[in-house]
């Protein structure tokens, strides 16, 4: 959510709840009264609808600019990496484990819950009919989609046309994702090899270009604590109740993965690469968490997070000075499961599966958008709805999540960060150990 205003992500909130209840209202008057019903809907599609996609359109807009320039930026901004030592491998190791396991975790539950498949058909198919004209091709082309090989996986990341592939083929139709994001890569890859003067350059072009997508991004969350209530109204007095309890599935999952992973795999690394307690470790750091978890925002919690790592934790203030700062702008694993969880839920809404070869490419591919977003203020959504794209899957579907958005925002913030402090404290000891094996091989001798 825009950090500009704080009450934004409450808004959007209260305007779920009043979507939500005004919605199930309608749908219990309209088995009385059925005419009601009947103009709910005709109201729904021609005025609910077309300014709810105002909002998503303008999220659209900026998906291939922002796409584009946050990842190349991401790349750049690390310079050279052989030159930052063995702290910034261990670091960068340990963030990118940190996003992978936590998207594993999230795409593993989504798949064993499937909460978007307790739909029904019926459902299923109000959905497809509501949410783009395009929504029917997209499912015919993954249908007769050919099987995943190595050809075609060239071809899907590496296509010939490059331009092609990402502008789109008609004016309502946007492009491939998958080789602009290889592009950006490739890019920020060849940046950081240029001289220091010209790298600076390019990098501040980048963001540039970042910034104004974002400030275009906090143009359209002005508009969404009215078009959530708008388009969360018109979901449920066309579809009915059963996408809020596939909502409330989804949402009950994606916290509790979030929360295994903070709480479960962290827990391991402490106990696997460090002499800590887990449980006393997160006393100690229950102030960073709940100060993540208040305020919605890594960037807010920093502060707090760097005083407890030296006081508290008694970490020492290179590593904290170094690890934390990139972390809240890079090590995102809240971010990243909830990208591939949301990217699964909508796939399963949609009738839409992807096979182990397509989950294993978003697992990749949620790591690589959570750093990109992680810098940016509000600019997740269109990160996503860039991924529904890259599968295939109406991005107009991002709508049916985008309401309980503010309920898991304060969990993965308090995940990130979290993963954050575990991270430092991680590398802290590493380092450590290398000196103390430095200096004895030094006594030996």
């Amino acid at each position: 959510m825009s950090e500009s205003d704080p009450r934004l992500a409450n808004r959007i909130l209260i305007g779920l709840l009043i979507g939500a209840i005004a919605g199930t209202i309608t749908l219990l008057l309209g088995g009385e009264f059925p005419a009601l019903l009947t103009s709910a809907r005709k109201i729904s599609t021609a005025v609910l609808d077309p300014f709810g996609q105002v909002f998503l359109r303008m999220l659209f807009f900026v998906v291939i600019p922002l796409v584009f320039a946050s990842l190349a930026t991401g790349v750049v901004q690390l310079g050279r990496l052989r030159d930052l030592g063995p702290l910034a491998g261990r670091t960068f190791t340990l963030f990118f484990f940190n996003m992978a396991i936590a998207a594993a975790l999230g795409l593993a539950m989504m798949n064993f819950l499937s909460p978007g498949d307790q739909l029904d058909a019926a459902t299923k198919a109000h959905l497809v009919a509501e949410y783009g004209g395009s929504a029917a091709q997209h499912i015919r082309n993954a249908a007769n989609s050919p099987d995943m090989n190595l050809g075609s996986l060239v071809d899907m990341f590496m296509p010939r046309n490059l331009f092609g592939a990402f502008v789109g083929s008609n004016r309502n139709q946007l492009g491939e994702v998958l080789p602009l994001i290889v592009f950006a890569i490739l890019l920020g890859a060849a940046g950081t090899t240029l001289p220091e003067e010209k790298r600076a350059r390019l990098q501040a072009g980048l963001e540039m270009i970042t910034e104004l997508m974002t400030k275009i991004v906090n143009f359209a969350l002005k508009l969404a604590p009215y078009a959530v209530p708008a388009m969360i109204f018109s979901v449920v007095v066309k579809i009915g109740f059963d996408i809020l309890a596939a909502l409330a599935v989804f949402v009950a999952g994606c916290a509790a993965m979030m929360l295994l992973h903070l709480f479960g795999t962290m827990s391991v690394w402490l106990k696997l690469w460090t002499d800590r307690s887990p449980l006393g470790f997160f006393r100690q750091i229950r102030t960073v968490l709940v100060t993540a978890f208040s305020t919605s925002s890594s960037a807010a919690t920093l502060p707090a997070a760097l005083a407890t790592a030296r006081g508290e934790l008694g970490l020492r203030p290179s590593v904290a000075g170094f690890v934390l700062p990139l972390g809240t702008t890079m090590n995102m694993s809240g971010t990243a499961l909830y990208e591939g969880c949301v990217v699964l839920f909508v796939a399963q809404a949609f009738g839409i599966d992807l096979n182990f070869v397509q989950q294993a490419t978003l697992l990749l591919l949620a790591v690589f958008s959570a750093v990109a977003v992680a810098a940016i203020p509000g600019g997740s959504l269109p990160l996503i709805a860039g991924l529904l794209i890259a599968f295939g899957i109406p991005p107009e579907g991002i709508g049916i999540v985008l309401g309980v958005d503010r309920l898991l925002d304060m969990t993965r913030t308090m995940v990130n960060v979290g993963s954050d402090m575990v991270t430092t404290t991680v590398v802290d000891a590493a380092a450590r150990r290398a000196e103390q094996r430095s200096a004895t091989r030094a006594s030996s001798a």
